[in-house]
């Protein structure tokens, strides 16, 4: 038979709400009873139900974590990286995957919420208004990670886009690329962080003053997309005489790439392509792809120690925390003599 916290009391000499005050750090109790309290919880091998601890104190030591999908090896990072500051600081995370679908990520928040999590991180690739407004109801620590989107409102860790794209541009501009093509997907959308990229590509264009910029829109964001625009995109390249293309994400430049291998061009010899975001897969690769690098494994470490600075009452940063941003040089860009 188990030993509660009756037992704990009978062997201490004590009352019940005694033991619960000891436990808890509820309210204060001698320096003698305490430790008659705490030798007999020793002695009897007793551990206090976490839960029902929780909805006295209501401190679970718990944060909820709704993810679209482990699998991603971008998502895979941040929440390492939550889970170890987390671990730093006697925290847990409640994990939960929606693959992508927002009634899942609402009915996770739901779940998360009757689990009694201190704050929530949702790390999501849709945008949707209504589930974000679900979980700043709840009145808890709330920070909102997307690649794709963004939320003015929410809290949220990430690198500037604007900066980001205005430097990888500029980086071209030092290399010798005066006609650089910029491969966006969705960015009619509102929401959509495109936008800022775009707007740091044209700012870096315009300064260079010596050429004007070239767009282009994909169906999406992956591979499939990168190597489904390919054709469109060399005949923008043969036609303009374009040297390099920066894509908005490693993924469409990888699939770029592929169509690339698959015609005879040569990489960057032909044409230089970078991409966006370092994901595992641009280290990999061959040639090794130059992009801008999303410190993903340090989103995730910033989005849950700001939850956790919020819940011991210290100092907060701004709501948006812009975290340092990095060119990765590697061999899928080249310098035009």
């Amino acid at each position: 038979m188990s030993v509660t916290i009756k037992d704990v009391a009978k062997l201490a000499g004590v009352s019940i709400s005694t033991v619960s005050r000891v436990i808890n750090n509820s309210k204060p109790v001698s320096l003698e009873v305490r430790r008659k309290v705490l030798e007999a919880i020793d002695e009897l091998g007793y551990k206090p139900n976490e839960v029902a601890r929780s909805l006295v104190t209501r401190k679970s030591n718990l944060i909820g974590v709704i993810i679209t999908d482990i699998g991603n090896s971008y998502i895979a990072q941040m929440v390492r990286g939550i889970e170890e500051v987390g671990r730093m600081y006697k925290y847990d995370i409640v994990l939960s995957s929606s693959y992508g679908n927002p009634d899942t990520e609402k009915k996770f928040a739901q779940l998360l919420r009757s689990k009694q999590v201190e704050g929530i991180i949702l790390v999501s690739e849709k945008n949707n208004d209504e589930v974000i407004k679900e979980i700043e109801d709840f009145r808890i620590p709330f920070v909102y990670l997307n690649k794709y989107y963004s939320n003015l409102n929410t809290p949220t860790v990430s690198i500037d886009n604007f900066e980001a794209s205005f430097k990888m541009t500029k980086y071209l501009l030092g290399l010798g690329h005066e006609k650089i093509l910029y491969t966006t997907a969705q960015e009619e959308n509102e929401a959509s962080l495109e936008k800022f990229k775009i707007d740091g590509y044209k700012k870096a264009i315009r300064d260079n003053g010596k050429n004007k910029g070239f767009l282009y829109s994909a169906n999406g964001f992956g591979i499939d997309d990168g190597y489904n625009m390919g054709e469109d995109v060399i005949k923008l390249v043969k036609e303009n005489n374009i040297t390099a293309v920066f894509c908005c994400q490693d993924e469409l430049a990888i699939g770029l790439i592929n169509y690339c291998y698959d015609n005879h061009i040569k990489v960057p010899e032909d044409l230089s392509i970078c991409g966006y975001g370092d994901t595992k897969i641009a280290s990999i690769y061959r040639p090794k792809l130059t992009t801008v690098k999303e410190p993903y494994y340090d989103i995730g470490a910033v989005a849950i120690r700001r939850i956790i600075k919020k819940l011991k009452d210290e100092e907060i940063e701004e709501d948006h925390i812009y975290l340092p941003i990095r060119i990765m040089k590697r061999e899928s860009c080249r310098r035009i003599k």
